[in-house]
């Protein structure tokens, strides 16, 4: 496994090279904010990093150093939560006063990480989505004491290359994950259902789908790209005695609405009992 030596600063550093990272860092580098050699990666999976190597193109440098990684003007926390604390423990001696630390680890909260680095260490918190990986992400992030506004900015930049990006306070980032960390599952769910059904009104399983997912994107493009309520473009679908309200009252009488309005409550409750530890 190489170990990458250079005698400038790396511009990103990442620990933990799986999807999401891959997904984060291939955008980065193909909306122009990075290129592949301003990234040095550690992860002791040769699967991971091949798959990561791949996505990001060549010149992406590996290290076998964790604090190696840590050394870049931006570090990338990109393992499980569970793995925070090893992780940060055996890159803490490569990490310099402005190191920039970027956590994308559900729950861990800032106050947590700020005791794991060394003192006076600028962390942001950050809860991206999967569809990150199109480009087509929702990430919120909050800043820690000290980040700078050129850091802020900095983040601000990188998240928003892969989708719509927004700083919020850390308190409300548990319900940011209730909602659109574990969204993409619920609309998932929902293209599913939405194609078995149109299976079992008689529509072929490829056709079905195709109209399922794309009514699904169309919908939500209208919502960002109108501006206008969804109940509002409900509405305008919804003409009197016709087939759609006729269908909006079975979602009603099943409970939909309160089905997904619980499953963000539960969702955000469970980030909350992953940042107790």
């Amino acid at each position: 496994m190489p170990t990458t030596a250079t005698n400038e600063r790396t511009k990103l550093g990442v620990l933990g090279a799986g999807q999401m990272a891959r997904a984060l860092v291939a955008g980065w580098v193909e909306s122009g904010l990075l290129g592949p050699g301003d990234v040095v990666a550690f992860d002791p999976s040769d699967t991971a990093w091949n798959a990561f190597e791949q996505g990001i193109g060549e010149g992406v440098q590996r290290t076998a150093d964790a604090a190696a990684a840590a050394g870049a003007e931006t570090l990338l926390l990109a393992v499980k939560p569970q793995y925070i604390a090893t992780a940060l423990k055996s890159a803490t001696a490569g990490l310099s006063g402005d190191t920039l630390v970027v956590s994308i680890a559900a729950g861990v909260t800032i106050d947590s990480l700020g005791a794991a680095v060394p003192e006076g260490t600028p962390v942001v918190r950050v809860m991206p989505n999967t569809p990150c990986l199109v480009g087509r992400g929702a990430c919120v992030y909050s800043a820690g004491p000290g980040v700078t506004d050129e850091q802020r900015a900095w983040v601000g930049r990188l998240f928003g290359a892969v989708g719509f990006a927004a700083e919020a306070p850390e308190n409300l980032l548990d319900a940011v994950t209730g909602v659109s960390g574990s969204g993409p599952a619920y609309i998932y769910t929902v293209i599913e259902a939405l194609a078995d059904g149109g299976v079992r009104a008689g529509l072929p399983r490829e056709l079905a789908l195709n109209l399922a997912t794309h009514t699904v994107a169309g919908a939500a493009a209208m919502v960002a790209e109108t501006g206008t309520h969804p109940a509002a473009l409900r509405d305008a679908v919804t003409s009197p005695g016709g087939t759609t309200i006729a269908a909006v009252g079975e979602l009603e009488r099943r409970g939909l609405r309160a089905a997904l309005i619980e499953a963000v409550g539960v969702a955000a409750g469970r980030a909350r009992e992953l940042g107790r530890g």
